[in-house]
C-alpha cells in the first residue's frame, strides 16, 4: 500500500480513529501494516470502500453540472 500515499493516509485515519488504543490493537499502525493483522486489513478495505464511493459522488456531482 505504500505506493498508494492517499490511500495509506485514509487506512491509517480509519485505523487510528477505530484502534484508538491499545485496548482495540495490541500493535501501532506500523505494526499492523508490516504483519497485515486483521485490523489493518479491515482499515484498508475500509478505506478502498470509502475511495470508491467518494469517486462515485464526484461523478454524479459533475453530472448535475
Amino acid at each position: 500500500m505504500q505506493h498508494d500515499v492517499r490511500l495509506r493516509a485514509a487506512a491509517r485515519a480509519i485505523f487510528d480513529a477505530c484502534y484508538p488504543s491499545e485496548d482495540w490493537s495490541p500493535v501501532r499502525f506500523e505494526e499492523a501494516e508490516r504483519f497485515g493483522t486483521i485490523h489493518y486489513r479491515q482499515a484498508v478495505d475500509a478505506a478502498l470502500r470509502a475511495r470508491s464511493t467518494l469517486a462515485e459522488a464526484a461523478v454524479a456531482q459533475l453530472e448535475l453540472i
